[in-house]
């Protein structure tokens, strides 16, 4: 796919807000598999655990006082190129400069959470090796002092919040701009299946054009997902720049 002979509003995904732009098979299966390697090849001090889930950070640590720059990889930088390539995503001086890859193993997620403005508000992920259902949720209401990322202390919790929800699939990639960013948190259920109907938007590019009842039970594999954005405010460190070596 050439990215760019790209019309991103060909792309709007029917019912999501208009800042959601989702295409499908954006890299090859070849290059999913080559991703995929250079991925679990990178050393062990490379990926930083958490509770439920590991990552990488390319491009330097994002901070709210900056992030110190750091080279992002060949293999990884052509498709940080790809993604740049594609019109009307990223405005002249906000190229993308960090990829975050989140591995997902079948009942890892992640709770719903806004990126902020420690990044120029437009995210791009392609997704590799497995499915997912990314769900969106309205903030708390303006009666609340301040939005919190932990569920509500109710069994209904998110689920009352919850907006819409979107299939995706393995070798695409989901655009989230302007109020698709600032307004709806987005997160992923801890769960190994994912129970799809006609309520995820789009769900037809596997379900088909069923009927409104019939639904499907997709189990999930290891995922990695690669989030390409703007870091604005980077710094080169005191040591680049007086030329020294660490």
């Amino acid at each position: 796919m050439d990215p760019l002979s790209i019309d991103v509003s060909s792309f709007k995904l029917p019912k999501a807000p208009e800042s959601v732009y989702y295409i499908p098979e954006f890299v090859t299966e070849e290059e999913e598999e080559y991703l995929i390697k250079r991925v679990n090849e990178a050393p062990i001090p490379k990926w930083t655990q958490l509770s439920n889930r590991r990552l990488q950070n390319w491009g330097g640590d994002p901070h709210p006082k900056g992030m110190i720059t750091e080279r992002i990889p060949d293999w990884l930088k052509m498709y940080v190129n790809r993604v740049s390539d594609v019109p009307q995503l990223f405005p002249v001086g906000k190229d993308p400069n960090h990829v975050l890859v989140n591995e997902y193993l079948p009942g890892q997620g992640i709770m719903p959470h806004l990126d902020g403005p420690m990044f120029h508000p437009t995210i791009t992920t392609i997704s590799l090796g497995s499915h997912t259902v990314l769900n969106f949720y309205r903030p708390m209401s303006a009666s609340n002092e301040q939005e919190s990322t932990k569920p509500d202390s109710s069994a209904s919790g998110w689920s009352d919040r919850l907006a819409f929800s979107i299939y995706v699939e393995p070798r695409s990639l989901l655009v989230l701009k302007d109020e698709a960013y600032n307004y709806y948190l987005h997160g992923i259920e801890e769960v190994k299946e994912d129970y799809l109907t006609k309520t995820v938007l789009n769900s037809d590019r596997i379900l088909g054009p069923k009927t409104e009842t019939e639904a499907l039970f997709l189990a999930r594999q290891t995922r990695i997902s690669m989030t390409i954005r703007h870091v604005p405010g980077t710094k080169t460190s005191i040591l680049k720049l007086l030329g020294k070596k660490t």
